[in-house]
């Protein structure tokens, strides 16, 4: 299966793409939120965008799989809501798509290689989808 997403212009000579999904409920406890209000479940697709120039030891921007064990292993089969980094932010798409870059940013920034994360998309339904881009 393939996604075709939007995509920003970089400089950067690679560009990585991990398509992956998680199951996790949430809610968002206002009025204003409708049925969001109620807790509910949603199977999350996820897209990052990695660019770097330099590859590691491997020849690798990152494994693929380290990237899958950092999002997956977090978010599977929980409630968002629970996590601590929603503690002052309700799990909307928006929120889990910018705390998704932070926490894969902060894993990249440990590279030696320093490949950076510049997009990600996180879908919520088939129909819906954030796209989030640091500034």
């Amino acid at each position: 299966m393939f996604n075709y997403y939007p995509s920003t212009p970089h400089p950067y000579k690679y560009e990585l793409h991990k398509d992956m999904d998680f199951s996790a409920a949430h809610f968002i406890p206002k009025d204003e939120a409708g049925k969001c209000k109620r807790m509910h479940g949603h199977t999350y697709f996820v897209n990052l965008t990695i660019v770097g120039n330099e590859l590691d030891d491997c020849g690798f921007l990152i494994d693929f799989k380290s990237l899958k064990d950092l999002i997956h292993g977090r978010y599977d089969h929980t409630l968002l809501n629970d996590h601590p980094e929603y503690k002052d932010d309700f799990p909307t798409t928006e929120m889990v798509a910018e705390t998704i870059y932070k926490i894969t940013a902060e894993c990249l920034a440990g590279r030696a290689n320093q490949p950076k994360c510049i997009q990600v998309i996180v879908r919520e339904t088939p129909t819906s989808y954030v796209v989030y881009r640091p500034v």
